[in-house]
C-alpha cells in the first residue's frame, strides 16, 4: 500500500522510497484493475500517448479512467521500474509539494515511458498528473543505440550505391509520401527511417532548406536552441540561442544527409487518388519536369500549419494604389527600399520581423494594429525555458514532462497564467513603453499567455526578437484600427480618416489553413473527409495533428521545433502499427 507520510518528513531517501512504493502499487493496478482509489486522485488527469487509448488522450473523470484501466488489463504490464534518467524529486508547484518520478514498464504493445505527480491526498500520496506514452512497438525497435547498424559488411553494395538506389525509390515505392521538406517533414522521416519504414520526402524548393534561405535577411528563429533540437541528432553546442534563417536552411540540409532521409527537390504532386479497398494511394509526383507514378501506402502533410495559401484582404481602392502591394509570403529584402515609405499590416510574428527588416533596409516604416497583440521578450522566454530546455536538461526528459502536461487541467492552466504574469513583469519597462505609443497589449486566453494563443489559434502573440524596441522608441511607427478603410494612389486611409502615406504595403494577414493546402494538392475528397485542424478539442488534445485526420492514411503533421520534435515519434508509431499489422488499444 501507497506510504503515508507527510511531505516535511521527505528528505531523498523517502522521495524514492515513496515513488518506489507508488510504482508498484500502480503496476498491480494495471494487472488488477483494483486500488486505484489508493493510487490515483479522484481529480486525476491522466494522459495516454497511444499505449492504452491509441490515441492521444487526456482523460479525466471517473468513466475515462476506468476505460484506460480496463484497457490496460488486456496489455500485461509487467518490468514496472523507475527511469533511471531522472531520480524522483519533490518539486514545489502552485498548490504545494508534489513528488514527480519518471517510470517504465513493458506491455504486450511494447515499452512504455511515464510521468506521474503525486500530491499528498488524505495521508496518502496519489497521482494528481499521470502520462502513460508508447515509447516502442515490441518486436520493431528502432535502429538506433545499441541497435544502431554495424556498417561494415552486413549489405551487398556499399554505402553510397544503396543510398543512390534508396533515394531514386528504384527497388520498391515509399511506404510513406512526406509532403514538404521542412522541419516537420525531416523530422517525421527520420523517426519513420530508425523504424525501418520506406519514406520519401517531396519539396518544391532547389534544396532542402530552402523554405528558410529564401525568406527576408533579418529572420532568427524566435523559440531558443535548446527547445529546438531534431530528433536523434541535436544542434552542436556553440549553435546561437536565437538561429539565423540561413544557418537554419543549412543544418535541415545538413540533417536530411545525416539521417539518411530521401528527399525529392523540385518536385510536387500533380495527381493524386486513394483506393479504398487496398487502402493505398497513387500519386504522380513532377520532379523537375519528369513525372514519376508512386503507391504509397500512407500520405503526410507536412507544409506548414497556417497552410501555403495566403490571406490577402480585398481593399477598396486596391486598383487606384500606385504602390507595391503584397502579401508577407512574398516578402523579400530588398535594398532598392531604402528611403521609400513602407506599411505593414498586421502585428503577429511575421508583422514584427517584416516591418524590423524594413526598418534595417532603410524604409521608413509603419506597422498596422487591427487588434490587441501579446508580447513577450524572446530572452525572456528563454530564459525562462532554461528551467525545463537548458545546456544542462536532457531534452529526452523535458519532452516528456511536457507531454505529461493535460492541457485543460485547470492547475496546468493555472500555471501558464503564473508564469505569463511573472514573464510580463520581467518585460514590465518594454511593455509599458509599447502601451505607451499606443500599442494594445493582450495577456492571451485568459491571461495564459503564449502557449494557449499558439495551441488555439496558431497566432495572436509576437515574440520579441528586435521589434519591439523600434516600436517604442518610434523607429517603426504605429497606427491602429480594426481595418483599412480603402487604398489611395499614395496609401491607405483608415477608419477614422488617417491618412498613411506608401509605396510599399506588406499585408502580414496570414493564410487560409492546412485544410485548403490538402484540398489544392490532394483534392476535395480528402479535405472533406478531415475534421478541423488544430485547436483543442474537448480532452484538450489538438484536432487531427499526429493522430487520425478523418482520412485513412492520411495524416497532417506540423507545430514548432519542440512539438514536431516530440509527437514526430508517436505519429510514426502509428503508422508502423498500420503497416506491420500491429493493432493498436482503443478506449470503450
Amino acid at each position: 500500500m501507497t506510504t503515508q507520510l507527510d511531505s516535511a518528513d521527505l528528505d531523498t531517501v523517502a522521495v524514492a522510497a515513496t515513488a518506489e512504493q507508488w510504482l508498484s502499487d500502480f503496476a498491480d493496478l494495471l494487472r488488477s484493475g483494483v486500488g486505484a482509489e489508493m493510487v490515483l486522485h479522484p481529480d486525476v488527469w491522466w494522459r495516454d500517448l497511444l499505449a492504452f487509448s491509441g490515441d492521444l488522450r487526456s482523460l479525466n473523470g471517473s468513466a475515462p479512467i476506468d476505460a484506460v484501466i480496463a484497457s490496460a488489463l488486456e496489455q500485461r504490464v509487467h518490468g514496472e521500474h523507475l527511469d533511471p534518467v531522472a531520480a524522483p524529486a519533490l518539486v514545489p508547484t502552485l498548490s504545494g509539494s508534489t513528488i514527480q518520478l519518471l517510470f517504465r514498464f513493458d506491455s504486450d504493445l511494447g515499452h512504455v515511458r511515464g510521468v506521474a505527480r503525486l500530491i499528498l491526498d488524505d495521508g496518502t500520496w496519489r497521482a494528481r498528473n499521470l502520462l502513460t506514452a508508447l515509447d516502442t512497438l515490441a518486436g520493431h525497435e528502432p535502429t538506433t543505440g545499441e541497435h544502431r547498424p554495424d556498417g561494415t559488411g552486413d549489405h551487398p553494395e556499399y554505402w553510397s550505391a544503396r543510398r543512390s538506389r534508396e533515394v531514386e525509390c528504384h527497388d520498391a515505392d515509399p511506404d510513406v509520401l512526406v509532403i514538404g521538406a521542412g522541419h516537420s517533414g525531416l523530422a517525421l522521416a527520420a523517426q519513420l527511417g530508425v523504424l525501418g519504414v520506406r519514406t520519401l520526402l517531396v519539396d518544391r524548393g532547389d534544396r532542402v532548406g530552402d523554405n528558410w534561405r529564401g525568406r527576408y535577411d533579418s529572420l532568427v528563429l524566435h523559440d531558443a536552441v535548446w527547445s529546438n533540437h531534431l530528433p536523434l541528432m541535436p544542434f552542436p553546442s556553440s549553435w546561437p540561442v536565437f538561429t539565423p534563417k540561413d544557418k537554419m536552411g543549412d543544418w535541415l540540409e545538413i540533417y536530411s544527409r545525416a539521417m539518411d532521409l530521401n528527399v525529392w527537390t523540385r518536385s510536387e504532386i500533380v495527381e493524386s487518388t486513394f483506393d479504398p479497398g487496398e487502402r493505398r494511394w497513387t500519386v504522380v509526383v513532377d520532379r523537375n519536369g519528369t513525372r514519376r507514378t508512386l503507391r504509397p501506402h500512407h500520405v503526410v502533410l507536412a507544409t506548414g500549419l497556417s497552410g501555403t495559401e495566403p490571406v490577402l484582404p480585398e481593399f477598396a481602392g486596391a486598383e487606384d494604389f500606385a504602390g507595391e502591394l503584397l502579401h508577407s509570403s512574398r516578402y523579400r529584402t530588398e535594398p532598392a527600399r531604402k528611403g521609400t515609405r513602407t506599411v505593414v499590416i498586421g502585428t503577429g510574428n511575421s508583422g514584427h520581423d517584416i516591418a524590423q527588416d524594413l526598418y534595417e533596409s532603410g524604409a521608413q516604416v509603419t506597422l498596422i494594429q487591427r487588434g490587441p497583440t501579446h508580447v513577450v521578450s524572446g530572452h525572456t522566454l528563454s530564459d525562462r525555458g532554461r528551467m525545463r530546455y537548458g545546456e544542462h536538461t536532457s531534452t529526452d526528459v523535458a519532452d516528456l514532462l511536457d507531454a505529461s502536461s493535460a492541457r485543460l487541467d485547470p492547475q496546468f492552466l493555472a500555471a501558464l497564467k503564473y508564469g505569463s504574469a511573472a514573464m510580463a513583469e520581467d518585460d514590465r519597462e518594454l511593455l509599458d513603453a509599447l502601451a505607451a505609443k499606443g500599442f494594445a497589449l493582450a495577456d492571451g486566453v485568459d491571461g495564459t499567455g503564449v502557449m494557449m494563443l499558439f495551441l488555439t489559434r496558431n497566432g495572436g502573440y509576437y515574440i520579441d526578437v528586435g521589434a519591439s524596441p523600434l516600436i517604442a522608441d518610434g523607429s517603426i511607427a504605429l497606427v491602429s484600427g480594426p481595418t483599412v478603410e480603402r487604398l489611395v494612389p499614395d496609401g491607405l486611409i483608415m477608419p477614422d480618416g488617417t491618412h498613411v502615406p506608401a509605396d510599399t504595403i506588406v499585408c502580414a494577414t496570414g493564410f487560409r489553413g492546412i485544410l485548403d493546402t490538402a484540398r489544392r494538392v490532394l483534392g476535395d475528397a480528402v479535405a472533406d473527409a478531415c475534421g478541423p485542424v488544430w485547436d483543442l478539442d474537448d480532452e484538450g488534445e489538438l484536432q487531427s495533428v499526429w493522430r487520425a485526420s478523418g482520412h485513412d492514411r492520411f495524416w497532417i503533421h506540423g507545430g514548432n521545433f519542440m512539438l514536431v520534435r516530440n509527437y514526430s515519434k508517436y505519429l510514426a508509431l502509428q503508422i508502423k502499427a498500420d503497416l506491420t499489422g500491429v493493432e493498436l488499444p482503443t478506449l470503450t
